[in-house]
């Protein structure tokens, strides 16, 4: 009986934990605009939602300021809003121009990759966002451009103790 016992927690462990880790954000590390390196892992205690997107991706630029919006309404109640960038480090230039001729009100990261996009199981299309929790584990994951009523379901169910029916876990739009 008690070695049935030990091999059930075993089991239990075994399928439980692979499924937790592969809740866990990746730790993708991007430059903001003046050049300084961020860590998703150092924005642990706060929501986040984490937009790829790219100054030539039609869907991204239609999306962004929607997310920009939410970045206003949510970032009082410890929502980082981030828009990592997936344009060539040559087009640098067009992304500063996008950014400040939109007034985009949220962080903005450089840098990202289809790597980066893969890594966080999203396949390898823009645009693409990640709604982690303040434990750091994704919440959401949205394949092609977000809907406001997504994004607003999952930070609510996150914000309100996750409380009522959860959001889908995966999100596709293309």
């Amino acid at each position: 009986m008690k070695l049935t016992r030990i091999l059930f927690a075993a089991l239990l462990i075994g399928w439980c934990v692979p499924a937790a880790h592969a809740r866990r954000a990746p730790n993708l590390a991007l430059k903001d605009l003046a050049g300084h390196k961020h860590h998703l892992a150092d924005y642990r205690g706060s929501i986040v939602v984490l937009n790829f997107w790219a100054t030539w991706c039609a869907p991204c630029r239609e999306e962004l300021p929607m997310m920009t919006r939410l970045s206003r309404e949510y970032g009082s109640r410890h929502v980082r809003f981030i828009a990592a960038s997936a344009d060539e480090s040559r087009d640098r230039a067009k992304v500063n121009q996008f950014v400040s001729s939109h007034n985009l009100g949220m962080e903005i990261w450089v840098g990202a990759d289809l790597d980066m996009l893969q890594r966080a199981r999203l396949g390898n299309e823009l645009p693409a966002t990640l709604i982690i929790d303040a434990d750091g584990n994704v919440a959401v994951r949205i394949k092609g451009e977000a809907r406001e009523a997504e994004v607003r379901r999952a930070l609510d169910w996150l914000l309100n103790g996750r409380h009522g029916s959860a959001p889908p876990e995966v999100i596709t739009h293309y």
